[in-house]
């Protein structure tokens, strides 16, 4: 069954409805799909509901998902999380002090640019780009940057303005990624590292760190890691007594031929089936 377990839905920097993405998983193939928004869980529901409503149950299969950005050393560190209990306190407040950083952040961005740059954009529009409750996040604020006439295009804008190095940009105050995957495997998820090669030379390190916080996959498969970084990140899983998981890490259409991503980067089979057993190996252990 082809897999894809890194999906992004426009309740965070994705451009697809959670219903649109279900649709376009079916059409190319896939079996199953996790939907992985970043810092929000929103999506995973509307899919459900949309696949009943529509009798998809045996077409697709849509695991609940999630993407935490976390900080760590000026590293920006993205854990995903798999099957977690929405309902654990923790990870309720992980949540909502997550949405909180994106807010101050964002309002603290949009007042230096008007006071630094003479860009005026109202942090109303700035909520107009992603789906009611949606994580926002610096995708949203290029592009609010881009139609107010700041910057030619979206890519002028990060290099512009939405970099560590511009006057106008605020860091996030985020979760630490021990934090993170901590509260995710207490809330009896699966906490993965996303794709681990964004860390370079610090990777190893951190993997067997946030271990000791329960940390319980490495994203080896992504379409940024070439077929050499694959095979490092599987080892290095293998070696740890991590599993590995992959995902294409989907947001939009190739914006230069319209080409749908989604599934596109090889994932074997049984990275779906590893993923299960080691779900059922916690639940199983958490009874004990």
């Amino acid at each position: 069954m082809k897999t894809d377990l890194h999906i992004h839905t426009y309740f965070s920097d994705g451009v697809f409805s959670p219903e649109k993405i279900v649709d376009t998983a079916i059409d190319v193939g896939l079996g199953a799909i996790a939907i992985t928004d970043h810092d929000n869980i929103l999506a995973y529901d509307i899919a459900q509901n949309y696949i009943k409503e529509k009798n998809l149950a045996g077409k697709i299969e849509v695991l609940r998902g999630i993407e935490v950005n976390t900080l760590y050393k000026d590293y920006e560190v993205h854990i995903l999380g798999y099957f977690v209990d929405i309902n654990n306190s923790d990870f309720q407040n992980l949540i909502k002090t997550q949405q909180q950083a994106r807010v101050k952040q964002t309002k603290e961005i949009l007042a230096l640019l008007n006071k630094k740059e003479g860009i005026k954009i109202k942090f109303e529009d700035i909520k107009k780009l992603v789906a009611p409750g949606g994580s926002i996040g610096r995708p949203h604020i290029a592009r609010a940057i881009t139609t107010a006439g700041g910057t030619n295009n979206v890519m002028d804008a990060y290099s512009k303005y939405i970099n560590i190095n511009s006057p106008v940009y605020v860091q996030r105050k985020t979760v630490s990624p021990q934090d993170a995957v901590e509260i995710i495997y207490d809330a009896g998820g699966i906490p993965v590292i996303a794709h681990p090669h964004d860390l370079e030379n610090i990777a190893e390190g951190l993997i067997k760190d946030l271990m000791n916080y329960g940390l319980r996959g490495i994203e080896a498969y992504h379409r940024k890691h070439s077929p050499a970084m694959v095979e490092y990140f599987s080892s290095m899983a293998e070696s740890l007594g991590l599993i590995v998981t992959g995902g294409s890490d989907f947001h939009a259409p190739n914006i230069m031929n319209g080409q749908i991503i989604m599934g596109k980067n090889f994932i074997p089979e049984w990275v779906y089936d590893k993923l299960i057993e080691e779900k059922k190996r916690l639940d199983i252990a958490s009874v004990n």
